[in-house]
């Protein structure tokens, strides 16, 4: 929604040729939310979804932070500010995303790369290290 909110910002703008980075943003999370939605990641597993998540909110936090100090550096309509100011709120909402996602691929990838919990407990009890 706050993607949608600044592109229409932008639209109304004199930077309006900062109005395809927040439609793209919109397009791309409209996307993933019905793929989340109708369960597609469980249906094409060759696809890492946790990281497509995560890459789309370090890429989204990244460029709205540019777009919106160019849009309140460089223009002076009102439009422009107000496009810019969401778009730094923007930039809080992805980069706290990009933390809680960055915890599930976390997750994500252990979970992959681990055999059992059990295997490694039973390794962790037959070592001889003296690390106490």
């Amino acid at each position: 929604v706050l993607s949608f909110i600044i592109f229409i910002c932008y639209i109304a703008s004199l930077a309006a040729s900062f109005m395809m980075a927040p439609l793209l943003e919109f397009l791309l999370a409209l996307f993933l939310f019905f793929a989340y939605a109708s369960k597609l990641n469980e249906k094409f597993k060759g696809v890492h979804w946790p990281l497509a998540d995560f890459l789309r909110c370090v890429t989204a936090a990244i460029i709205y932070f540019a777009i919106s100090i160019a849009a309140v550096s460089k223009y002076s309509d009102g439009a422009s500010k107000a496009a810019g100011v969401f778009g730094f709120a923007a930039t809080i909402v992805f980069a706290i995303d990009f933390y809680i996602t960055f915890n599930d691929l976390v997750t994500f990838l252990k979970q992959g790369s681990s055999d059992s919990p059990e295997g490694r407990q039973a390794e962790d009890e037959d070592s001889d290290s003296d690390s106490d």
